[in-house]
This record gives structure tokens, C-alpha cells and sequence, in this order.
């Protein structure tokens, strides 16, 4: 199983418009070699593109796009070190997280997510936090550069972490907040062409009766880059309909997306209906694609079959990764003992430090 679908349930990654793009990290230990999942991984992504991975079974940082590859071997080895160093850490984290919470079995995962936004208004923002079986254990507050426990077995260690000896917030502070947005320049410069591309998106709608009195309008959007989608039916030109069913925007194997937007409206004469899209690569303008309620919707069944089979497939291997992700057991806290903060899995010359 692959780990990706399941951090993006769980934790998400965002893309940006054009001009506002984020770079983040997501580390992730699991108890169980048997579990069906790495032991270990670390994933880079630049907006919502995978750009680095590192895992237990490779146990090789490997660059994702080609413009990564511009950073040179000495990069990926150093890189690569670091990742078998975090390797041995997260295996600890994972024991330690299950005496504090006094487990000694089942599938039990940490995950630690880090990063930084670069908007497209000059504005940034970084961020950290730890994640114990789909629970938040605790996060940087990076106003203040401490960090703050989300559950009792995390004090431990946020009040080794705060205090004056180690002050890991400050230095995790500066990473987020400095060193990352530098990194993230360096990426956005050297990946521009493939992050900035604008593929504008393609459009089906369709409708068929629910009831005589209820029809039931669907609308397809596909093939579009970046991320960002803003769908809506609209009656009569000016209407807006609300829609209570809106898949996630989901991925392709080319890198671009697409969603499908639902709506129940009164199967009458008179009344037209419209999918709006309104998308970066349009522009200023709105894409609107009007439904012909005497057309063939048979037309339309071939490409609609073959996108909503990715769509179940992806939502299928979330789910599944989401529901391993929240098998655990409850329990006591111990008294005791560490949990290591891994160094970031590039761009810093840092060791790993102990709580």
C-alpha cells in the first residue's frame, strides 16, 4: 500500500494558486514490518508534487521530478544519510509513543508533518506537528517558539523540548519560518515551468430522473492544473444551486485533477441549467457548459466511467490506509521516557536531539 493516499487524508496537502506555493515533509513510522507499510518513510512535496522519497524498504533518498535532479548527487547522499538517521529515531518514537500510552500491540503510527507557505501576497507562514494514530500529540507554536501538547503523553516532552537547556521550538521556529521559504525559492525557481503550468479543465454534465418530480444533474471537471477549482450549478444564469455532494478534487497519473459537483433540482419545463467553473488557467473568465436535457447521456459514459473508476480507486486506498492509520489501543500513560525530533529531512545540518 502506498503511502501517500493516506497522508493526504489525513494530514492533506494543499496546492496554491500560481504565485502562493507551500513545501512540506511528512515522516511517518509504523509498529509492524507486517502492517503492509513501510517502517519508515519521508515524502517532499512542493505544492501537491511529490518531490522526494525516502523509505525503509529503499532506504535511498530519490528525487520525484526531474527539475530535482538539479541539486546534484551530493545533495540526494547527504540527504540519504539523513533519512536512515531519522529512520532509526522514528523506529524509537514508535516504542516510546506505545509505553507512554501503555500498548504493546497492533498497528500504531507516528507521523510528523513540517513546512512553509510562500504566498502569492509575500506573506509566509511555517508550521510543525506530531501525529499519533490519527490524534494530534502536540505542534510548534510558532509565535511564541515552543511547542504544546494536544494530550497528556505528550508533556513529557514539551517540557523537555521548552526548556532553557534545549529550546527545540526556537530552532524548529527558524527552520519553518527562514530556512524553509529559502528552500522553497530554490525549488519553485528550479520547477517553475512544471509548477506554475496552466491546463485548463475539460467539462461533462449530464442529468437523469430520480423521481417525476426530481432530476438529478451531474457535472464532471478533468484534466485541469493547478489544484484550485471553484464548481457550481447555476439555474437559469443567475441562480446559484447549492450542492450538498462534491467529491474531493482527486489526482491523475499526468498531474491534473478532477472533481464532480451534484445537484438534485424539480424536473420542470422552463427552467435551464448551467455547471460553472471557474479555474486559473480560464483566467478572468467563467467556464460555463449548459445541460441539454435532450441529449444523450450515453455520449458522455465512456470518459465518465473511466475517471470515476480512479476516483474509486484513490477514495478505495484512502480509505483502507485511513482505517490502518486509526486501529490502536487505548491506555495509560508512563512515566517516562524519550521521544526524538528528527533533523528535517534536508536543507539543515542538524542532528537528531533527544526529550
Amino acid at each position: 500500500m502506498e503511502m501517500t493516499p493516506l497522508i493526504l487524508i489525513i494530514l492533506g496537502v494543499s496546492g496554491g494558486y500560481c504565485d502562493s506555493h507551500s513545501l512540506r515533509y511528512y515522516y511517518t513510522g509504523v509498529s509492524s514490518p507486517g502492517s503492509g507499510l513501510a517502517v519508515f518513510s519521508s515524502v517532499g512535496y512542493v505544492d501537491d508534487k511529490e518531490i522526494s522519497n525516502y523509505n525503509s524498504d529503499t532506504r535511498q533518498n530519490l528525487p520525484k521530478t526531474e527539475w530535482m535532479k538539479k541539486l546534484g548527487s551530493e545533495y540526494w547522499e547527504r540527504n540519504t544519510q539523513r533519512g536512515r538517521s531519522n529512520e532509526a529515531s522514528f523506529k524509537y518514537n514508535v516504542q516510546t509513543a506505545m509505553r507512554r500510552f501503555n500498548q504493546t500491540g497492533g498497528i500504531h503510527i507516528v507521523q510528523l508533518m513540517y513546512g512553509c507557505e510562500l504566498r502569492d501576497d509575500g506573506t509566509t507562514e511555517g508550521y510543525m506537528q506530531f501525529i499519533y494514530d490519527g490524534r494530534e500529540f502536540m505542534y510548534l507554536d510558532t509565535q511564541n517558539g515552543i511547542f504544546i501538547p494536544n494530550m497528556n503523553e505528550a508533556q513529557i516532552t514539551t517540557q523537555r523540548w521548552n526548556s532553557p537547556e534545549m529550546r527545540e521550538g526556537e530552532r524548529r521556529k527558524n527552520y519553518v519560518e527562514n530556512i524553509c521559504i529559502e528552500w522553497l525559492k530554490k525549488h519553485i525557481n528550479n520547477g517553475r515551468e512544471d509548477l506554475e503550468k496552466r491546463v485548463p479543465p475539460e467539462v461533462k454534465v449530464w442529468g437523469h430522473r430520480q423521481s417525476d418530480d426530481v432530476t438529478r444533474l451531474q457535472c464532471l471537471v478533468y484534466g485541469f492544473h493547478p489544484r484550485p477549482v471553484d464548481v457550481k450549478w447555476v439555474r437559469n444564469g443567475t441562480d446559484h444551486i447549492p450542492s450538498y455532494e462534491m467529491t474531493p478534487i482527486l489526482p491523475h497519473p499526468d498531474g491534473t485533477y478532477q472533481i464532480r459537483v451534484s445537484v438534485e433540482v424539480p424536473t420542470r419545463e422552463g427552467d435551464s441549467y448551467s455547471c460553472h467553473v471557474d479555474h486559473s488557467s480560464l483566467e478572468d473568465e467563467t467556464l460555463s457548459v449548459i445541460w441539454d436535457p435532450n441529449a444523450n447521456s450515453k455520449d458522455n459514459m465512456p470518459i465518465i466511467i473511466s475517471v470515476v473508476a480512479v476516483a474509486v480507486m484513490l477514495i478505495f486506498v484512502s480509505v483502507i490506509g485511513f482505517l490502518v492509520y486509526r486501529r490502536k489501543l487505548s491506555g495509560k500513560r508512563l512515566a517516562n521516557p524519550n521521544i526524538y525530533v528528527p533533523a528535517p529531512n534536508n536543507e539543515e545540518n542538524s542532528n537528531s536531539s533527544n526529550s
